[in-house]
């Protein structure tokens, strides 16, 4: 199944709304980053759907074919990477394939899998999202005419922020497994970086940079801990 059911007709895009009639799929494990994504698709007139993880969104995949996906590099079960060089391998292939990511080196790891293009995080405007979309639809998706665009910043939901500590506070509770603790540390990383919180992205950094220096990280944990567990304490935790 495409994005498209065959049974009604597709909407047309408008000046307002040029993304109207597309199915973005986000594979984003963070709410905070999907919640930025919905309100980016609800003002370009997408739909959205979203997986957490890559075995969601390859079930995603075996039941639709959306026209983006948008695909975050650093997931709980392996690397965007993998999942956007099957998606550009694939036939029929997706219209426009994304990554994302926080991190500096990433886009180059996009592309590198065969991404059509990149969002760097945190994405707030939406002419950019719009027009990264667009330029890399086939030329008779693209939308003809002006567009109109009201750029104010995307503003995610605060409580989606807090929904991201609750998760971190779950994965490392579990400081046996090392793996896990490399992603959770991306993870907070990324989603700090996204909200500003500049605080928690430092100790997200040094525990990451010490575990790459295999020095002791007991201490750069407790700390992160404390810090996640703070934001779970304030219901607005940003």
């Amino acid at each position: 199944m495409t994005d498209s059911d065959g049974l009604s007709p597709q909407p047309r895009p408008t000046a307002t709304r040029p993304l109207l009639g597309m199915t973005v799929l986000v594979v984003e494990d963070s709410r905070f980053a999907c919640d930025a994504m919905r309100l980016l698709c609800l003002r370009s007139g997408a739909r959205i759907r979203r997986a957490d993880c890559l075995q969601s969104a390859r079930r995603h995949l075996m039941v639709y074919r959306p026209t983006v996906a948008i695909v975050d590099l650093g997931l709980p079960d392996g690397s965007g990477a993998e999942l956007i060089s099957e998606l550009v391998k694939a036939l029929p292939r997706v219209s426009v394939v994304l990554g994302t990511s926080g991190d500096s080196f990433a886009e180059d790891v996009a592309f590198a899998a065969g991404a059509d293009g990149f969002l760097a995080k945190p994405v707030e405007s939406v002419a950019l999202f719009q027009n990264e979309i667009i330029a890399h639809l086939p030329e008779e998706r693209q939308p003809k005419g002006l567009r109109m665009v009201a750029d104010d910043p995307i503003r995610p939901d605060p409580l989606a922020y807090r929904d991201d500590m609750a998760h971190a506070a779950d994965v490392l509770s579990d400081d046996g497994d090392g793996r896990m603790l490399d992603y959770v540390t991306r993870f907070l990383s990324g989603v700090a970086h996204s909200a500003g919180d500049h605080l928690l992205q430092a100790a997200a950094e040094d525990l990451a940079e010490a575990r790459a220096g295999g020095r002791p990280v007991k201490a750069d944990i407790a700390r992160l801990t404390g810090l996640v567990q703070d934001r779970l304490a304030d219901r607005l935790a940003i």
